[in-house]
Order: C-alpha cells, then structure tokens, then sequence
C-alpha cells in the first residue's frame, strides 16, 4: 500500500482519489476506539464547499457492547495549517452525523471499495427521523499501515437503488476522546 500525507491527499483530484480508495487497505478498528480523526471534505463542488464547510471532525466510541459508533463534529473554518478546533454550543461540541461502523461486506455499494472493510452507516446511527443524513453510506479504506490516515468516499441508499456522490473525505488521526455525545434520538 502506497503511503500518503494528508496535504498529498487535499491536493488529489477525483479520479486520484478514486485510485487511492481501490488501492486502500483495512481499517484497525481497535486504533479508532474513543479517538477523534480530523477531517477534510474532498470533491465537493465549489458551491456546495461554500454553503458547508471543508473542516470537520470524527468521533469513533466503542460501547460496553462491543459496538463502535460516532458522530461528526463542526470544527472552526480555519486553514488547513492551523489547529482542528471544535465548535461549541452551550460549552460543548456541536454535534451532527451519528453513525454505526459495520462490515462492507453487509452492503450494496454503486462502486467497489471493499478494501478497508469498513462503513460509517448514518442509517444506524439514531439521528432525527427524518434527517436525510439516515441514507447516507461512507465506506472508509486506511492510506497507511497504522490507520493513522484514512480515505471515504459518501453514496446514497435509497434502498433498492444506490446512488454515488462526487464527495470524498480524508480523515487523520488526532486526539483522544474527551466528549461523548449521545444519539440524539433513543431507539
């Protein structure tokens, strides 16, 4: 497996990124646990990029158990050189996206990207009803031995049909958990 940085990464256009997800290994799920990985979406289109953000956090929980869940984080749109600095509500993470990690092998994807075996399925992750966030599928393949940096890519599941998105993402490594944020509804 090829190793990448993460300013490697931003600077790949679509069909790079495509290449490196194909290319991409497994996932240590055990160096996920109760860790948040800063996030850079990738691919997105420019007005899309302007009415969302670039910078973003992810937050993977393992439950007594056994499941590993997360959540997405709103981080500070600062440069991508400067610090990965939560947004606050009321003096706690703004939070949004909660999602389970399961096998890819339990899903129908629009492309093949078994690699890393591992999926960010919003559908679990007990978010509003109708939050159109619950169709959402990432499958995500490590860019390196140690799961330090790590490559998604989004498409929809609509069900019968899956529909790819041009939105990718690149995840790295930061620190550990300090905040956990509860799904926002109960079963």
């Amino acid at each position: 497996m090829t190793e990448f940085t993460l300013g490697d990464v931003v600077q790949m256009d679509a069909s790079d990124l495509d290449r490196a997800m194909r290319g991409g290994g497994p996932v240590d799920l055990a160096a996920l646990e109760n860790r948040v990985y800063e996030g850079v979406s990738l691919n997105l289109p420019s007005l899309i990029e302007k009415l969302s953000w670039v910078k973003f956090a992810k937050v993977f929980k393992r439950e007594p158990d056994g499941d590993l869940r997360g959540w997405n984080c709103k981080v500070d749109q600062t440069p991508l050189d400067q610090p990965w600095v939560l947004t606050l509500d009321r003096g706690a993470p703004k939070t949004y996206g909660h999602y389970r990690v399961r096998p890819v092998a339990d899903y129908r994807m629009p492309r093949p990207y078994g690699g890393g075996d591992c999926m960010l399925d919003y559908g679990l992750g007990r978010n509003p009803r109708l939050d159109p966030s619950g169709r959402v599928r990432d499958p995500v393949v490590a860019l390196d031995d140690a799961s330090e940096l790590l490559l998604g890519w989004s498409y929809v599941d609509l069900g019968i049909t899956q529909t790819s998105t041009p939105s990718y993402f690149v995840l790295r490594r930061g620190p550990e958990l300090e905040h956990e944020a509860p799904p926002p509804r109960q079963r």
